[in-house]
């Protein structure tokens, strides 16, 4: 189970997603491959991804892509755990949904997932618009602590706010910005009320804009 989330943690380290840059059916499988919410404190980046994909549960069904991409992942993911750990080989296939069931309980399953899908298509729920946004948030000077300054901005939780990827870029002088990328749900966050909330840290950030934005 450890080396199966440590995969996956170091995969959401560098991306928002199992796939691509928006939620899709590869999410969904991986997603309900974990039993349950992962500690943050032992895997920050898979707690954040779970959240997030967490949030999108009455649209799982109705998620674009396929889910082959989520199902590789599982796989390969099973098959990077320790053969020593063979004594947990059962709970690690439960886990990631890989053990072969009986064909009743998979008919079962089919039934409820393509009756989920078609009351899914009667209802045809709301689309949640978002946004993907990059901001770039600058320090004062290059004694700026930038690792303090990032664990500060990241710190801001709220509602509709995931944080994604980020990079320290050059600015001259000495001096680097961060540039983090975000995705937002357009009616629960306020650009400017998130970077009013960023400008608070005042011992690290000088400022703060949004240098790209699109919407999903």
């Amino acid at each position: 189970m450890s080396a199966n989330l440590a995969k996956l943690e170091a995969h959401l380290a560098t991306r928002s997603y199992v796939e691509g840059y928006t939620p899709s059916q590869a999410d969904v499988v991986v997603f309900k491959a974990i039993a349950a919410a992962p500690e943050a404190s032992a895997n920050p980046n898979v707690a954040r991804w779970y959240k997030h994909i967490k949030s999108y549960s009455a649209e799982h069904v109705s998620l674009p892509g396929s889910s082959s991409a989520g199902e590789a992942f599982l796989g390969g993911a099973a098959a990077a755990a320790p053969a020593a750990d063979a004594a947990e080989d059962d709970e690690d296939i439960d886990l990631f949904g890989s053990d072969e069931e009986e064909d009743a309980e998979a008919e079962r399953i089919k039934a409820e997932r393509v009756a989920a899908y078609e009351a899914k298509k009667a209802n045809k729920p709301k689309t949640v618009a978002k946004s993907v946004v990059t901001l770039d948030v600058k320090p004062w000077d290059d004694e700026t602590d930038m690792a303090a300054l990032e664990a500060s901005v990241r710190s801001i939780e709220q509602d509709g706010l995931v944080w994604g990827a980020s990079k320290l870029v050059a600015i001259g002088y000495g001096i680097k910005k961060l540039q983090i990328t975000i995705v937002i749900e357009d009616e629960k966050v306020s650009l400017d009320e998130l970077q009013e909330k960023i400008a608070e840290f005042d011992d690290y950030v000088q400022s703060s804009d949004v240098a790209a934005m699109q919407k999903l």
